[in-house]
């Protein structure tokens, strides 16, 4: 049976996608990083799935075969965190984050309460290294 990739880019607001989030301050974050994303990146916002906002796009294809699409950097303002999303596997992630502010790592997550916990001029960096990351490690994204 093939896999059937999940998260795709979707043709869904993300106006509509923020206006419908019901913390107020989590709503401001996100748009402030949209902006923050957007300036970093040079690509607009897009709809992944039914809740990450994210950025270009690259496709990938593993030894196993398994194959995609995906953002190249995004987030999604969940209800109890708010996720980033950069690449994973960059090895130099882990210098920046020790200058990030308040977070905590999952596989290929970072999460923050929100922004005044982090530092700014960090995320850009973060994000900008990792767009470069993947676009190195899967020319043409």
């Amino acid at each position: 049976m093939a896999y059937q990739q999940k998260t795709k880019e979707t043709d869904r607001s993300v106006v509509e996608f923020i206006g419908s989030v019901e913390n107020p301050k989590k709503r401001e974050d996100a748009y402030t990083l949209v902006d923050i994303f957007t300036e970093a990146t040079g690509y607009e916002a897009r709809m992944w799935g039914a809740s990450i906002i994210g950025f270009g796009s690259y496709h990938y294809k593993y030894e196993s075969g398994h194959e995609g699409d995906a953002p190249l950097v995004g987030f999604s303002p969940r209800k109890a965190k708010i996720s980033l999303y950069f690449a994973p596997g960059d090895p130099n992630r882990e210098d920046l984050l020790k200058d990030f502010g308040k977070h905590t790592t999952g596989k290929g997550c970072i999460y923050i309460n929100k922004m005044a916990d982090i530092d700014i001029t960090v995320l850009k960096k973060l994000i900008s290294q990792s767009v470069q990351f993947l676009q190195e490690t899967y020319p043409g994204a």
